[in-house]
C-alpha cells in the first residue's frame, strides 16, 4: 500500500503520517524532513534548497524526485507520501518513478481544513532545538520549553503569519491541481481535517481499511 496524503500547510498531514506508520507498518515519508534534514547537513544543496524554502518557494521536481528515489529503493515497506506531489509535474513523475520500482499509489487522501484554522495553527507551532519535536502552544503565553525534552522552543522561519499566508497562495497556485489530477484516477476521498486528531485518525483509517 502506498498513500500519497495532502492537505495544506497545517491541516496535520505529519501528525497523522506518525499514526498511520504506526498503525499499519509503513514508511513514512516526509517532505519536509527529508529537506531540513539536508539543511542541517550544511551541504551546498542544503544551502540552495535553504534559500527557496525561506522565500516561501517549492523545491524543484527534479531534486525533489531524486531524493524521493534514494529513499523509495531502500525500503520493501509500503510508504506514505506526506507533503508530496505538490504539483502536477511532480505526480506524474512520482507515478513513474514508481512505476520503475514495480509500485503505484494506492490511496490519495485530502485532508480539508478552513485557512482560518490554518493560519492560527501554523503560526502557535514551535519547533524543539533539542529532539525536533513539533509543540502547538497558545499565542497569548507561547511555551519556551519542549514538554518531551525540555530542549528550547523556536518559531521556524516558514511559521510566520506572514508566510503562512504566502505559503497557502503557493498551495492555491500549484498544488490544488493536483487535486483534479488525482480524482480522475479514481483514488481520490477527502475527509474533514476540522475535528481532534483522533477523530481524523479514524476516519483515515477507515478509508484505508477499504483499500486493497
Amino acid at each position: 500500500m502506498n498513500i500519497v496524503l495532502m492537505g495544506c500547510p497545517g491541516a496535520g498531514k505529519g501528525t497523522q503520517s506518525a499514526k498511520l506508520q504506526e498503525e499499519l507498518k509503513l514508511k513514512h515519508i516526509s517532505t519536509g524532513d527529508v529537506l531540513r534534514a539536508e539543511i542541517a547537513s550544511g551541504s551546498e544543496l542544503g544551502k540552495k534548497i535553504a534559500g527557496i524554502i525561506n522565500a516561501g518557494n517549492l523545491v524543484p521536481d527534479e531534486l525533489m524526485i531524486s531524493m524521493l528515489e534514494n529513499i523509495v529503493k531502500s525500503t520493501d515497506a509500503g510508504i506514505i507520501f506526506d507533503g508530496f506531489p505538490r504539483t502536477v509535474a511532480q505526480a506524474e513523475a512520482l507515478n513513474a518513478m514508481l512505476k520503475r520500482f514495480h509500485r503505484e499509489i494506492s490511496a490519495v487522501i485530502m485532508i480539508n481544513l478552513p485557512e482560518s484554522e490554518v493560519v492560527k495553527r501554523i503560526t502557535s507551532r514551535r519547533q524543539c532545538k533539542k529532539c525536533g519535536a513539533i509543540v502547538h502552544v497558545d499565542p497569548a503565553a507561547p511555551a519556551t520549553v519542549c514538554p518531551d525534552c525540555g530542549g528550547e522552543l523556536y518559531t521556524r522561519a516558514d511559521d510566520t503569519a506572514e508566510r503562512a499566508k504566502h505559503r497557502l497562495e503557493v498551495y492555491h497556485h500549484d498544488t490544488l491541481p493536483v487535486k483534479t489530477f488525482y480524482q480522475n484516477s479514481g483514488k481520490y476521498v477527502e475527509i474533514n481535517g476540522n475535528q481532534t486528531p483522533e477523530k481524523v485518525f479514524e476516519d483515515l483509517v477507515a478509508v484505508l481499511k477499504k483499500v486493497k
